[in-house]
């Protein structure tokens, strides 16, 4: 779904490239405060759509948050290999958009 580019210049999801503050610490602060108000998406203004995007920040910084992120990332590009194709998510290392290989 996304990846990051480097560390600290911006992730890109799907086709788009989002920039991201420079310092660490900031970047922390804006995922976690992504989520945080996230939660109250069933208010005005705010939304559910905050808490994915509060993630995807934490995991350029955030090894286990990246981890989540590649996990789901294969998950979604083999349950779904044409949507994932269409949305650019790479699956596994190798850009193959999750394309199962049957051992069997």
């Amino acid at each position: 779904m996304a990846h990051n580019t480097d560390a600290g210049g911006s992730v890109r999801v799907g086709g788009y490239k989002l920039p991201l503050p420079r310092s660490r610490l900031l970047r922390i602060v804006l995922g976690v405060l992504l989520i945080v108000f996230g939660v109250f998406g069933f208010l005005p203004v705010l939304g559910f759509w905050m808490v994915p995007f509060g993630l995807l920040i934490l995991s350029v910084d955030l090894p286990r948050v990246r981890r989540w992120r590649r996990r789901f990332a294969v998950w979604f590009s083999r349950r779904y290999p044409d949507l994932a194709a269409r949305l650019h998510v790479r699956g596994n290392g190798n850009g193959n958009s999750g394309a199962k290989e049957d051992a069997r």
